[in-house]
Protein backbone atom coordinates (compact mmCIF):
# COMPACT_ATOMS: atom_id res chain seq x y z
CA UNK A 1 0.00 0.00 0.00
CA UNK A 2 1.11 3.18 -0.87
CA UNK A 3 -0.06 6.91 -0.16
CA UNK A 4 -1.75 8.66 -3.49
CA UNK A 5 -2.96 12.03 -2.41
CA UNK A 6 -5.45 14.16 -0.91
CA UNK A 7 -8.77 15.00 -2.31
CA UNK A 8 -11.04 17.72 -1.17
CA UNK A 9 -14.51 18.67 -3.05
CA UNK A 10 -15.25 22.45 -4.25
CA UNK A 11 -18.34 23.82 -4.48
CA UNK A 12 -17.30 26.72 -6.83
CA UNK A 13 -14.22 25.35 -9.30
CA UNK A 14 -13.25 28.85 -10.78
CA UNK A 15 -12.99 29.97 -6.85
CA UNK A 16 -10.83 27.16 -6.07
CA UNK A 17 -8.29 27.48 -8.91
CA UNK A 18 -8.07 31.22 -7.99
CA UNK A 19 -7.51 30.51 -4.87
CA UNK A 20 -5.00 27.44 -4.61
CA UNK A 21 -3.51 28.80 -8.21
CA UNK A 22 -3.46 32.46 -8.38
CA UNK A 23 -3.43 33.22 -5.08
CA UNK A 24 -1.54 30.48 -3.23
CA UNK A 25 0.51 29.70 -6.51
CA UNK A 26 -0.34 25.69 -6.86
CA UNK A 27 0.17 24.70 -10.62
CA UNK A 28 -2.52 22.61 -12.19
CA UNK A 29 -0.49 18.93 -13.06
CA UNK A 30 -3.72 17.46 -15.13
CA UNK A 31 -7.14 17.41 -15.74
CA UNK A 32 -9.82 14.57 -15.87
CA UNK A 33 -13.72 15.84 -16.76
CA UNK A 34 -15.68 12.85 -16.98
CA UNK A 35 -19.00 14.17 -19.13
CA UNK A 36 -21.11 10.65 -18.57
CA UNK A 37 -20.53 11.13 -14.67
CA UNK A 38 -20.65 14.97 -14.97
CA UNK A 39 -17.36 15.99 -12.88
CA UNK A 40 -14.22 17.10 -13.32
CA UNK A 41 -10.74 16.32 -11.34
CA UNK A 42 -8.31 18.52 -11.16
CA UNK A 43 -4.99 17.86 -9.97
CA UNK A 44 -2.46 20.70 -8.72
CA UNK A 45 1.01 20.74 -6.80
CA UNK A 46 2.84 23.23 -5.25
CA UNK A 47 5.44 24.63 -7.61
CA UNK A 48 8.41 22.84 -5.86
CA UNK A 49 6.65 19.85 -6.27
CA UNK A 50 5.30 19.92 -9.90
CA UNK A 51 8.26 17.81 -11.53
CA UNK A 52 8.22 14.98 -8.51
CA UNK A 53 4.35 15.05 -9.34
CA UNK A 54 4.86 13.52 -12.39
CA UNK A 55 5.93 10.17 -10.85
CA UNK A 56 4.67 10.67 -7.12
CA UNK A 57 1.27 11.17 -7.18
CA UNK A 58 1.42 11.89 -3.41
CA UNK A 59 3.00 15.29 -4.04
CA UNK A 60 -0.83 16.15 -5.39
CA UNK A 61 -3.92 18.02 -4.57
CA UNK A 62 -7.34 16.69 -6.17
CA UNK A 63 -9.93 19.03 -6.62
CA UNK A 64 -13.14 17.57 -6.82
CA UNK A 65 -16.17 19.28 -9.17
CA UNK A 66 -19.13 17.54 -8.99
CA UNK A 67 -21.06 19.16 -12.15
CA UNK A 68 -24.44 19.60 -10.36
CA UNK A 69 -24.71 21.06 -7.11
CA UNK A 70 -24.73 19.70 -4.05
CA UNK A 71 -23.96 20.63 -0.65
CA UNK A 72 -21.54 18.95 0.72
CA UNK A 73 -21.45 21.33 4.94
CA UNK A 74 -18.80 21.65 7.17
CA UNK A 75 -16.71 18.84 7.84
CA UNK A 76 -14.11 19.44 10.77
CA UNK A 77 -13.38 16.19 11.13
CA UNK A 78 -11.24 16.35 7.53
CA UNK A 79 -8.51 18.51 9.65
CA UNK A 80 -6.38 20.78 7.01
CA UNK A 81 -3.77 20.69 4.51
CA UNK A 82 -0.66 21.83 5.29
CA UNK A 83 2.10 23.43 3.07
CA UNK A 84 5.45 24.53 4.17
CA UNK A 85 7.03 28.05 2.58
CA UNK A 86 9.90 30.07 2.45
CA UNK A 87 8.90 33.39 4.27
CA UNK A 88 5.94 33.01 6.41
CA UNK A 89 5.23 36.64 6.59
CA UNK A 90 5.67 37.35 2.91
CA UNK A 91 3.31 34.63 2.00
CA UNK A 92 0.64 35.76 4.40
CA UNK A 93 1.29 39.56 3.80
CA UNK A 94 0.26 38.42 -0.22
CA UNK A 95 -2.29 36.50 0.24
CA UNK A 96 -4.03 39.70 2.05
CA UNK A 97 -2.81 41.77 -0.67
CA UNK A 98 -5.23 39.38 -2.32
CA UNK A 99 -7.88 39.45 -0.13
CA UNK A 100 -7.56 36.16 1.68
CA UNK A 101 -8.52 36.34 5.37
CA UNK A 102 -5.58 34.92 7.78
CA UNK A 103 -7.75 33.24 10.29
CA UNK A 104 -4.64 32.55 12.39
CA UNK A 105 -2.07 34.72 11.70
CA UNK A 106 1.94 33.65 12.33
CA UNK A 107 1.89 36.09 15.50
CA UNK A 108 5.32 33.51 16.04
CA UNK A 109 6.73 33.60 12.75
CA UNK A 110 6.46 29.71 12.29
CA UNK A 111 2.86 28.86 11.84
CA UNK A 112 -0.44 29.95 10.07
CA UNK A 113 -4.58 28.88 8.83
CA UNK A 114 -6.58 30.04 6.27
CA UNK A 115 -9.58 28.64 4.33
CA UNK A 116 -10.42 28.01 1.10
CA UNK A 117 -13.70 29.07 -0.40
CA UNK A 118 -14.99 25.85 0.69
CA UNK A 119 -13.72 26.10 4.28
CA UNK A 120 -10.79 23.59 4.14
CA UNK A 121 -8.09 24.79 6.70
CA UNK A 122 -4.87 25.28 5.02
CA UNK A 123 -1.68 25.14 7.38
CA UNK A 124 1.32 27.14 6.74
CA UNK A 125 4.78 26.30 7.87
CA UNK A 126 7.49 28.50 8.11
CA UNK A 127 10.45 26.38 6.46
CA UNK A 128 13.42 25.60 9.18
CA UNK A 129 13.36 27.82 12.42
CA UNK A 130 10.52 30.12 12.85
CA UNK A 131 11.28 33.86 12.13
CA UNK A 132 11.32 36.59 15.18
CA UNK A 133 7.96 37.65 15.81
CA UNK A 134 7.03 40.99 13.64
CA UNK A 135 3.95 43.26 13.25
CA UNK A 136 1.49 43.79 11.94
CA UNK A 137 1.49 39.32 12.69
CA UNK A 138 2.33 39.95 16.70
CA UNK A 139 -0.87 42.53 16.94
CA UNK A 140 -3.42 40.18 15.07
CA UNK A 141 -6.46 38.51 16.51
CA UNK A 142 -7.73 35.18 15.31
CA UNK A 143 -10.56 35.59 13.09
CA UNK A 144 -13.12 32.56 12.84
CA UNK A 145 -12.14 28.71 13.06
CA UNK A 146 -9.17 27.40 11.23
Amino acid sequence: MRYLHTMIRVSDLEASLDFFCNKLGMIETRRVDDEQDRYSLIYLAAPADVEAAKTDKSKELELTYNWDTEDYGFARNFGHLAYEVDNIYETCQKLVDAGVTINYPPRGGHMAFLKSPDNISIELLQVGDALPPAEPWISMENIGSW
